[in-house]
């Protein structure tokens, strides 16, 4: 049996989302979901206050009764508490898998450079809530359950860390911001007008020196600005790549959608590929 624990150490989400991953996860006999209390939580725009998601992660990540850690949804916060909490991290931690993609790629970073558990970037339960979304939570599901079938489809012999755009060049030159040399990154977005996309790469590229490359993810729900920029996210991407040196590698599956892959940080996560 694998005992996952459930935190928001960014936004909530409401009962009815657990009651509906709940509802997917009896189809898989071999995963148990315990969503915790502060999951459903609010003070503002946060599940709770700052202290009460760090306590939360804290305690799901130090629990030896649990063996992966689920961001219940992303949504500005994480930055706030992950500091504080990978503080008060124990032992336990280490054995654990923590799975969350975009604000939670600041959780995942802070624990691949700390080298605590399998940080995976991997849907949400929150992301139940968009059309078709079942079809992402089961990939978690299945993935906790050992299948490998919803991995990221270019994963190789380079270790990987997947991250949503925004978060990692906000992670840059800061205390959580994982040593990525020698690695593939995969980069998302969605959101953003285009030049302030080209913003976010003149910065990442800048701090991403020793990579093995990048590949661009999906760049969605671009806003519109009151003139064209002049060239899509993909040439935005190859332009700073070329202008650092970064070997592009083409595209990744992986975004705010529920077509969104499955991407275990470094070289670990993926026995048993298909």
């Amino acid at each position: 049996m694998v005992r996952v624990a459930i935190c928001a150490p960014s936004r909530a989400i409401t009962q009815d989302v657990a009651q509906r991953v709940q509802a997917l996860a009896a189809d898989y006999p071999g995963i148990e979901l315990q969503f915790h209390p502060q999951c459903f939580r609010s003070a503002g725009h946060f599940a709770g206050t700052d202290a009460e998601r760090v306590e939360a992660l804290a305690e799901c990540a130090n629990d030896s009764g649990f063996d992966a850690v689920w961001a219940a949804r992303g949504g500005y916060g994480a930055a706030r508490v992950v500091e504080d909490a990978l503080g008060r991290f124990t032992a336990a931690a280490e054995q654990k898998t923590f799975l969350a993609y975009s604000d939670g790629g600041t959780l995942l970073g802070g624990l691949y450079r700390d080298r605590i558990g399998l940080p995976v970037h991997a849907p949400m339960p929150s992301d139940i809530n968009r059309p078709g979304g079942e079809v992402a939570v089961r990939r978690v599901l299945g993935y906790l359950s050992g299948e490998r079938g919803g991995l990221e489809p270019s994963l190789d012999h380079h270790p990987v860390a997947a991250f949503n755009l925004t978060t990692l060049a906000m992670l840059c030159g800061g205390p959580l911001m994982p040593g990525l040399a020698g690695h593939v990154v995969l980069i998302e977005e969605v959101s953003e007008h285009l030049y302030a996309v080209d913003r976010l790469f003149f910065h990442l590229t800048a701090h991403l020196g020793g990579v093995a490359g990048l590949r661009l993810g999906r760049v969605g729900d671009v806003l519109e600005n009151d003139i064209e920029f002049g060239c899509d996210a993909e040439a935005i991407a190859r332009h700073w790549c070329a202008r650092h040196a970064i070997p592009y590698h083409g595209r990744a599956d992986i975004g705010h959608d529920v077509a969104n892959k499955i991407v275990p940080f470094g070289l670990a996560g993926r026995e048993g590929a298909q």
